[in-house]
């Protein structure tokens, strides 16, 4: 983890270090890899019902218990594998999560099979970024008509825990929506006014 120096942020990370670094490195960047948004996808499912700093804390040991998020293997995960991931200490110990997570890596692998996970993904919003421009004290919606559209689809693909509110965190996260506040140097619109 970085240094964090006093710039404007958004207010949600508050001053735990591990959230500053992702605030400040990761959410809100496009991402275009395919394996990359496979593993936030299946992450932001993780945290159903759970805090975001929860999954965050956990991320390296669901890399490591999950094969770096490697659908093809995960995939191919036996009723045994499963059962040694229900007592991982490291990961969130649901049973329908982690299931969730092999259907998810065979679902992925169909769409890899097509148009590429990241293309059809990214075809929701046109391929590029959605920058709102939000103050500090203005919310984001839970869901959008948008991030509706893109649960409906996953869903009817087999992917589990893909709510349209996961989904809408899930686009946050992956850079398809950009919703830093205005304020927060990570808008893009920030640095226009510097």
């Amino acid at each position: 983890m970085s240094k964090h120096v006093e710039l404007p942020r958004c207010a949600w990370p508050g001053d735990d270090p591990l959230y500053l670094d992702y605030h400040d490195r990761e959410w809100g960047v496009p991402l275009k890899d395919d394996r990359a948004l496979f593993e936030m996808l299946m992450l932001e499912g993780a945290q159903a019902g759970l805090a975001w700093i929860t999954i965050l804390r956990k991320r390296e040991n669901y890399r490591r218990a999950f094969d770096g998020f490697a659908p093809e293997r995960i995939a191919r995960y036996s009723a045994k594998k499963i059962e040694g991931l229900m007592a991982d200490e490291g990961i969130v110990r649901n049973r329908a999560k982690i299931e969730g997570v092999v259907l998810g890596a065979r679902a992925y692998l169909e769409l890899m099979s097509g148009p590429g996970f990241s293309k059809h993904l990214w075809s929701f919003v046109g391929g590029r970024p959605i920058i709102n421009r939000r103050r500090l004290k203005d919310r984001a919606p839970a869901e959008t008509d948008i991030s509706r559209a893109m649960s409906k689809d996953l869903k009817g693909r087999g992917f589990k825990f893909v709510g349209p509110t996961i989904v809408y965190a899930f686009m946050q996260a992956a850079g398809m929506v950009n919703d830093h506040a205005v304020t927060c140097f990570r808008h893009p619109d920030y640095k226009k006014r510097s």
